[in-house]
C-alpha cells in the first residue's frame, strides 16, 4: 500500500511524494542492520524527501514492523481440531432414559461445556459392592507425570485410590456395559475403573483430564488409545458435607449423591472445552467414587 503526501514546488505547485512498498522495505532493513531512526531521518531528507513524509514513513514503518516481530515472537496457540466424543442420546430433552436394566434420570444437561447429572445411575448395592471389592486394595491416588507419561503422588491430589481391570467382576462388568451402552462408545475404549475415597478434608485440586501434547510424557500415554474425550464420575456414597464435583469455569458443582453421576467430555485437548474440574474438600464424613475416563480408541 503507498501513501500518497503533498508538499509545495518552488513555484507554488503541489509536488506529491508517495511512501512506496520499496521505501518501507528500505526502512526495514535499516532498522534490522542497527541504524538510528534519527540517522534515517536524515538520509532520506538528502536524497530529496520532505521531513513531514519522511517522518511518516518512518513512523508508519517502524510501528507495523515492531508489531509484526512482537506477533512472530509471541507463542502461538494452535487448537487442536475437534474429534468425536461419546454423548448421551437426549432427542427432544427427556427427562428420563432406560439404559439396558435401568432407568436413569436426566438432572442436568448443559451444552458448553457438555456437563451432564445423571439420576440413579447406579443401585445402592452396586455401589456398596465396588466399596467392599476396593477397599481392601486401596493406596494413595497418583497423578500422570507429565515428564515421564508415568504417575506419581502429587499435593494436589489427596485422595486414596485404585483400578480395577475391565470386567474384572461382575458389578464391574455390568457397570461398564451401562457406561458404553448410555455413551455410545464401546466397553474396549475406556481405561479400568477407578475407586477413589477421599476422607474428611480431602480433596482434588481442578485439573483437566486430557493428556497436554505439550508434556513429553503425554506422546507414551497416547499410544495406549489416544486421547481422552470423556469421563463419568459416579457417586458410590454421600458424604455429609462437601466433596462436590465442581466447574470452576462456569460456576458449576454438582452434589455428589450416592447412585448418582456425573458425565463430561472434551473434543480437543484445549481450555476452550471449559472442562477444567475439581473435586471440592469433604467437610464432613468420607465420599467414594469410581471413574471411568474414555478414550478415542481401544485401550490397551
Amino acid at each position: 500500500m503507498q501513501t500518497q503526501s503533498s508538499t509545495q514546488t518552488s513555484a507554488g505547485e503541489p509536488r506529491q511524494q508517495y511512501i512506496s512498498a520499496e521505501l518501507r522495505q528500505w526502512i526495514v532493513a535499516q532498522a534490522q542492520a542497527g541504524v538510528a531512526p534519527e540517522a534515517v531521518l536524515e538520509a532520506m531528507k538528502a536524497s530529496g524527501w520532505q521531513e513531514d513524509v519522511a517522518i511518516q514513513a518512518l513512523e508508519e514503518t517502524l510501528r507495523g514492523h515492531l508489531a509484526e516481530t512482537a506477533a512472530q515472537a509471541a507463542p502461538q496457540d494452535h487448537e487442536p481440531q475437534p474429534v468425536p466424543v461419546p454423548d448421551v442420546a437426549l432427542v427432544d430433552s427427556p427427562s428420563r432414559i432406560r439404559v439396558l436394566d435401568r432407568d436413569v434420570n436426566v438432572l442436568v444437561n448443559m451444552k458448553h461445556p457438555r456437563v451432564l447429572v445423571l439420576g440413579g445411575f447406579m443401585s445402592d448395592a452396586e455401589c456398596d459392592q465396588i466399596v467392599a471389592l476396593a477397599g481392601p486394595r486401596m493406596a494413595r491416588s497418583e497423578t500422570v507425570d507429565n515428564a515421564t507419561g508415568g504417575s506419581e503422588v502429587n499435593v494436589a491430589r489427596t485422595s486414596r485410590g485404585m483400578f480395577f481391570e475391565r470386567g474384572e467382576t461382575g458389578v464391574i462388568d455390568r457397570v461398564e456395559r451401562r457406561i458404553a451402552a448410555m455413551l455410545g462408545w464401546p466397553v474396549e475404549n475406556g481405561e479400568g475403573l477407578q475407586v477413589l475415597h477421599y476422607k474428611a478434608g480431602a480433596e482434588y485440586k481442578p485439573h483437566y483430564d486430557y493428556f497436554d501434547p505439550v508434556h513429553p510424557g503425554s506422546a507414551t500415554i497416547l499410544k495406549r488409545g489416544g486421547q481422552r474425550v470423556g469421563t463419568l464420575v459416579m457417586y458410590l456414597n454421600t458424604p455429609t458435607k462437601g466433596g462436590g464435583t465442581t466447574f470452576p469455569d462456569v460456576g458449576l458443582e454438582v452434589a455428589p449423591i450416592k447412585g448418582n453421576a456425573v458425565f463430561f467430555s472434551y473434543d480437543r485437548a484445549h481450555v476452550s472445552t471449559k472442562s477444567l474440574h475439581g473435586g471440592a474438600p469433604v467437610v464432613e464424613g468420607e465420599k467414594w467414587v469410581a471413574t471411568k475416563w474414555l478414550r478415542e480408541r481401544e485401550f490397551i
